[in-house]
């Protein structure tokens, strides 16, 4: 659903359940309005959720992961020497 809102689809089946509540405790102004805030705020998480898988898809270039090449600044490997692996933030024991 690229380019929609899932905050409809969620008020609409909170205020469904909400009202199926409502009548069950005999409190029908609880339960809707109970089921549109919860029904609004899981609409808002799943918009969330389909935009950020939107853009990993959209910026991981296909296949969803990627390979650092031989001898990348960024390879630490065990023996590297920068740091002790103690986690205070020294050095390797200079």
């Amino acid at each position: 659903m690229e380019g929609r809102s899932f905050i409809g689809i969620g008020v609409a089946l909170g205020v469904s359940i909400g009202v199926a509540f409502g009548v069950a405790l005999d409190n029908l102004a609880l339960g809707i309005s109970l089921g549109v805030a919860i029904g609004a705020g899981l609409g808002v998480a799943f918009d969330q959720q389909s935009a950020r898988k939107r853009k990993q898809g959209n910026s991981s270039g296909g296949d969803g992961g990627s390979v650092p090449a031989a001898g990348d600044s960024r390879d630490h490997g065990p023996d590297s020497g920068g740091s002790d692996g103690g986690g205070d933030g020294g050095g390797g024991g200079d």
